[in-house]
C-alpha cells in the first residue's frame, strides 16, 4: 500500500513528535472530526512552504486511519484531552497522497499522473480484491463500487504547477482529475488538502468550486494551527535556552492570527534553536522565484512600496485575497497579494509591512537589482554615506542626501519624514553590512528614528534623528534629552547624528557629535 490506509502517516509523525523541537497541534483533529460526512467536508489550506501543512497533513493522516492504534502517538498530546478523543481515531479509509513527491522517471505530465493513478489502482485492488476482476478506466468508478467512504488526505496539491514542463493543457488536465475522482462523490466523507497558492489561482472556472479555502489572508479558523504561536515560542527558548526570545521575535515573528496572536515562521524557529543561532533560513525556492520575476516586470508599480517597506513604513493597501485566475501577476493589488499569500509580507487592518528581519534581509537584496533603476543606483553610493557619516564629514553627508533627493524619483520628493526616511534608508542601505539597524526602537522618554547597533568590532554606535522644517542642532538636542543612548550601552562609543530638511530653502543639513559610552548616566 502506498496512498490507500498506510501506516507512512503514523510513522512520520512519530518522528516529529519525539524530535527535538515539537509544538503539539493536535487540537486541529477536533476541528477537522466536526466537518467528516458533512456539506463543510472540503477543505483546502493554502500556507507558505515550512509553515507546518506537511506535518498535519501526517498527522491527520495518522489519526484517521484504520487498522493500526494511534493511541501511543496520541495519548500524551493536546487532542487525548478533549471530549470524544477516542470516537474517530482509525476508523476510516484514509487515501493519503503527497504530490510534492514525483517518480524516478518523470519525463513530463503524463509520466507523473499515470504513476498517481496505477498506484491508487494497484492500492485499491490490494485492499478490496473483488475489483480485479474488471478493467476499470475510472478511479472514481472503481472507489464508488468499493461500497465504502473515504477521507482524502491531498498533501501539496500544487506541486505541479512549479514545473517547466507543464503546459496549459497538463493544467487543465490534472484540475479535471481532481474533479473528476472528489467533486458530488458520495464515496468523499472528508478532501483536506493543502498547498502554497488558493485554487482560484489555476482554476477559472467550477472544477474544484466544492472546496472552502483557507490562507493567510481569510484564515480565521485553522491558523493557530499553522505557525508558532507566541507563547509557543516562549517555551521553547525556555526549554532549549540555545537562543533568546527577543532574538527570535525580531528575526521570525511578525505574522498574527485573525485575533491579532503573533505567529512566527516555524522552520527558521526551529532552525535557530537547533543550531542555537538566528540565522536567514527561509527557503528560496519555487514562489520567491515568481514574486523576485513580478518585482522584475512591474517595478513602476511597485518600487516605492518596496523602498517605503524596507524604511519599516507600513503600506496601505485594499487587499480582499490572491484570486486571480491568469497565471501572470500584473496589477499592483495582485502581487501584493500574492506577496502576503506566499509569507513575504503580513497584512493587518489594512496595512502591509515586512514581517521580520529574516525577510527584510532579503527585501533589501531586491533594491539592489538592476530593475530598479535609480533606486539602486541610489544603494550603490551608500557606502559613501557611512564612510562620511563615521569620518564626522557633516557637509558631505548633506550633499549626498542632496543628490539622492535631486534625482528623478518621483516619491522622493517629500515633506514629511515619512519621505525623508526612504532617502535615509536607501542612502545607509550598505550599513546593514556592519551594523543591525533598527527604526523607532522605544528608548528612554521617547523614539527616535534610527539605532546602529554594530555587529561586531569597534565601529561607534549610530544614533540618527530626522527632522522636516526644523534644524539638526535640535535634532542632536533631542536626542541628548530623551535620553535615547541608554540603548546603546553596550557599544564603547556613540555618534550622535541629526539630519534635517529646510522645506523654505530646500536643503539638507548634518550635524554629528561623537560620545564616549563610558562616563554617561543611565
Amino acid at each position: 500500500m502506498y496512498y490507500l490506509n498506510t501506516k507512512a502517516q503514523s510513522q512520520l509523525y512519530q518522528k516529529i513528535v519525539d524530535s527535538q523541537i515539537f509544538v503539539d497541534k493536535s487540537l486541529m483533529i477536533e476541528k477537522i472530526s466536526k466537518v467528516i460526512g458533512t456539506d463543510s467536508s472540503y477543505l483546502c489550506i493554502t500556507r507558505p512552504r515550512r509553515f507546518g501543512k506537511t506535518i498535519n497533513a501526517n498527522m491527520l493522516g495518522a489519526y484517521f486511519t484504520k487498522g493500526y492504534d494511534s493511541h501511543p502517538v496520541f495519548d500524551k498530546l493536546a487532542i487525548a484531552g478533549t471530549e470524544g478523543y477516542g470516537e474517530h481515531m482509525n476508523r476510516y479509509n484514509v487515501i493519503h497522497i503527497d504530490f510534492s513527491v514525483f517518480p524516478d522517471y518523470c519525463g513530463g505530465y503524463q509520466d507523473y499522473i499515470r504513476n498517481i493513478v496505477e498506484t491508487l489502482k494497484e492500492d485499491l485492488k490490494e485492499h478490496y480484491p473483488e475489483l480485479g476482476n474488471r478493467e476499470y478506466r475510472s478511479i472514481s468508478k472503481m472507489l464508488q463500487d468499493t461500497g465504502e467512504t473515504f477521507l482524502f488526505i491531498l498533501d501539496e496539491w500544487d506541486s505541479i504547477f512549479y514545473e517547466k514542463f507543464m503546459s496549459d493543457g497538463d493544467k487543465s488536465s490534472f484540475l479535471k482529475f481532481l474533479k473528476g475522482i472528489l467533486k458530488d462523490k458520495p464515496y468523499v466523507s472528508l478532501a483536506y488538502m493543502t498547498g502554497i497558492l488558493p485554487i482560484a489561482k489555476y482554476s477559472s472556472g467550477s472544477e474544484l468550486n466544492m472546496f472552502d479555502e483557507y490562507d493567510f489572508m481569510n484564515d480565521n479558523v485553522y491558523d493557530g494551527y499553522f505557525g508558532f504561536q507566541e507563547d509557543e515560542v516562549q517555551k521553547l527558548c525556555r526549554n532549549s535556552r540555545a537562543v533568546s526570545f527577543e532574538d527570535m521575535k525580531r528575526w521570525y515573528d511578525g505574522y498574527s492570527t485573525s485575533d491579532g496572536k503573533s505567529l512566527f515562521n516555524p522552520r527558521s524557529v526551529s532552525k535557530a534553536l537547533v543550531r542555537g543561532i538566528c540565522l536567514n533560513y527561509w527557503t528560496e525556492t519555487g514562489p520567491m522565484n515568481e514574486i523576485a520575476d513580478c518585482i522584475e516586470h512591474n517595478v513602476d508599480e511597485v518600487r516605492e512600496d518596496i523602498v517605503k517597506l524596507v524604511s519599516g513604513i507600513p503600506v496601505e493597501a485594499e487587499l480582499d485575497g490572491y484570486s486571480a485566475a491568469e497565471q501572470r501577476l500584473e496589477t499592483r493589488d495582485e502581487i501584493l497579494s500574492a506577496m502576503v499569500v506566499y509569507g513575504f509580507l503580513s497584512y493587518s487592518h489594512g496595512f502591509l509591512k515586512i514581517p521580520n528581519h529574516e525577510l527584510m534581509e532579503k527585501y533589501q537584496k531586491v533594491l539592489t537589482r538592476d530593475s530598479m533603476g535609480e533606486v539602486k543606483a541610489v544603494v550603490d553610493r551608500s557606502k559613501m554615506v557611512l564612510d562620511a557619516t563615521l569620518a564626522m564629514e557633516e557637509e558631505k553627508v548633506a550633499e549626498l542626501l542632496e543628490m539622492v533627493h535631486d534625482r528623478e524619483i518621483p516619491f522622493l520628493k517629500y515633506n514629511d519624514e515619512n519621505a525623508l526616511s526612504c532617502v535615509v534608508t536607501l542612502c545607509y542601505l550598505y550599513a546593514r553590512k556592519d551594523y543591525r539597524i533598527e527604526r523607532e526602537e522605544k528608548s528612554g522618554k521617547g523614539f527616535c528614528d534610527y539605532l546602529f547597533y554594530p555587529k561586531k568590532g569597534r565601529k561607534p554606535a549610530i544614533i540618527l534623528e530626522l527632522k522636516v522644517g526644523d534644524t539638526p542642532e535640535h535634532a542632536i538636542t533631542q536626542i541628548k534629552e530623551k535620553n535615547y543612548l541608554q540603548k546603546i550601552e553596550t557599544a564603547s562609543s556613540v555618534l550622535l547624528v541629526g539630519i534635517a530638511y529646510d522645506k523654505g530653502r530646500k536643503r539638507h543639513q548634518c550635524k554629528i557629535e561623537a560620545k564616549q559610552i563610558m562616563g554617561l548616566s543611565h
